[in-house]
């Protein structure tokens, strides 16, 4: 019997090409395990503060869906195109727009996710400062275009603490 590299190569070509589509799909391209959907709503949210701080008007429309709605804890009511506005024109200076405390919380049903956080913002608005920190709660939607933030609500400035 001869052997016959080029059969027994073929031969093999399926298996090879098995198991390379196996690597593939249960790895990305820096060989980490595929993220869940809360690490990437919870990496979409933080990216979504620091928008905020930067007045990253382009960030901010990529991440918010078309109608969405912010509501204050004074009752004051945000939509989209307030946002962006008002990140374009820089109104606000941010020296700081960050969740405090490990705070975050990130919770998953189906498509729809919740994240919770202390927030500690800073900055001038019109001239004045502000420096306080409060809770909020931002509602995600899984679309067919990814994740996207619908509905975001912050409570009253928090008790300065001891």
């Amino acid at each position: 019997m001869v052997f016959n590299f080029a059969s027994e190569f073929i031969r093999f070509v399926p298996i090879l090409l098995a198991l390379l589509m196996v690597s593939m799909i249960t790895t990305n391209a820096s060989g980490d395990a595929p993220k869940t959907d809360a690490e990437l709503v919870a990496a979409l949210d933080t990216e979504y503060q620091a928008a905020v701080m930067r007045n990253d008007a382009v960030t901010m429309d990529r991440i918010l869906a078309d109608d969405f709605v912010l509501v204050l804890g004074n009752g004051t009511v945000y939509t989209k195109p307030d946002l962006i506005k008002e990140a374009r024109a820089g109104s606000i200076a941010y020296v700081q727009q960050t969740e405090i405390d490990n705070s975050q919380k990130v919770r998953v049903w189906g498509n729809t996710a919740v994240v919770t956080a202390k927030l500690w913002v800073k900055g001038t608005s019109e001239g004045k400062s502000f420096d306080r920190k409060l809770w909020f709660s931002d509602t995600y939607i899984k679309t067919g275009s990814g994740w996207r933030y619908v509905f975001g609500q912050a409570s009253l400035a928090l008790p300065s603490e001891p």
